[in-house]
């Protein structure tokens, strides 16, 4: 039975392309691994790169959450680099992460500037990254991940920035990037080739891949940069269901670490929970990673910085280290 209420009709939509858009950020902002990195210590660093190369020496999960800014601060290639070094062995981000990705390594730029597309309602609606609903539907259509298919698409697509791509560098190594959108969160959901059907189905296979790699978190380490909603609700999920196993096996999930890099301040102890009255009580990374999930046993730590800065500093902790 169809529904009571109208509906938006897409077609109606102009959508222009790429080439006529004024883009915030293009290809001399991004960070080199061999660039001298931007100042910034923590006495916690080093610890937790050492963690870092434990969980590779036990074949562990090392797993990285991002939010969208990681590639906003030009830091994606530090990324790549890590993972092409092992010390990370899955990356998990938002469909803003995706749609970025995609945009730098089609054309070397990305980023539209809200305040001054959303007057003409033209914020999102650019032809060229509308193709990333005709690969999340072929992902559906052939059972693969949604960041899978992505990375697949762009390895084999010749775009002339590929070595920016987080999405083709693990469709590459054989490393999960997998993609956890919310129905209506990103530009190309506006756009009429979008199928929240197969959207759904494909991000919801990088779920399970995603909860499969929470199974052998135990001694391994879970990371987030940035993310503050996809990540730590997606993390919860997944490592009830992994340990919801592990506790039918008679083994656990509880010995490892988490670390969160955010821009938020945390007031008093991050190992402890704030009030409900106070704000930051609200302020998941804390208490679902730094505090609950570690509580039986994991240790956790905060660093407070721009990912431009912090994530090449963690680079140079674990290659010190190593």
């Amino acid at each position: 039975m169809p529904s009571k209420y109208p509906l938006f009709d897409r077609q109606q939509l102009a959508i222009r392309p790429l080439s006529e858009r004024i883009h915030d950020l293009h290809l001399d902002f991004w960070l080199e691994p061999q660039a001298a990195p931007i100042a910034y210590t923590h006495p916690d660093l080093p610890v937790l790169a050492q963690r870092m190369l434990a969980a590779r020496q036990k074949c562990a999960a090392r797993v990285f959450i991002m939010g969208g800014h990681v590639i906003k601060a030009g830091a994606n290639r530090i990324l790549i680099d890590l993972m092409e070094r092992g010390f990370i062995n899955h990356v998990a981000m938002n469909g803003a992460g995706a749609i970025h990705d995609y945009e730098l390594a089609r054309i070397g730029a990305t980023t539209e500037k809200v305040a001054r597309y959303i007057k003409s309602g033209e914020f999102g609606l650019w032809k060229e990254t509308g193709e990333l609903n005709d690969w999340i539907t072929e992902a559906a259509d052939l059972s693969l991940g949604l960041g899978e298919n992505l990375g697949r698409r762009l390895l084999a697509s010749g775009y002339p920035h590929l070595d920016h791509s987080i999405l083709a560098a693990g469709y590459r190594l054989s490393i999960p990037v997998t993609v956890h959108v919310g129905i209506g969160y990103d530009i190309i959901h506006e756009h009429p080739n979008c199928d929240g059907a197969t959207l759904g189905a494909a991000s919801y296979r990088d779920f399970l891949i995603f909860a499969r790699t929470v199974q052998t978190l135990e001694h391994g380490v879970m990371l987030n940069f940035g993310s503050a909603i996809m990540g730590p609700e997606v993390y919860l999920k997944a490592l009830s269901m992994a340990r919801n196993v592990a506790h039918q096996n008679g083994s656990s999930i509880k010995k490892f670490c988490s670390a969160v890099f955010d821009l938020v301040p945390i007031r008093g102890d991050i190992h402890s929970e704030l009030d409900k009255s106070d704000a930051g009580y609200y302020f998941r990374p804390h208490k679902t990673m730094l505090v609950r999930t570690v509580a039986d046993g994991g240790e956790s730590y905060y660093f407070c910085g721009d990912h431009r800065a912090t994530l090449p500093a963690l680079r140079g902790a674990l290659l010190e280290a190593e």
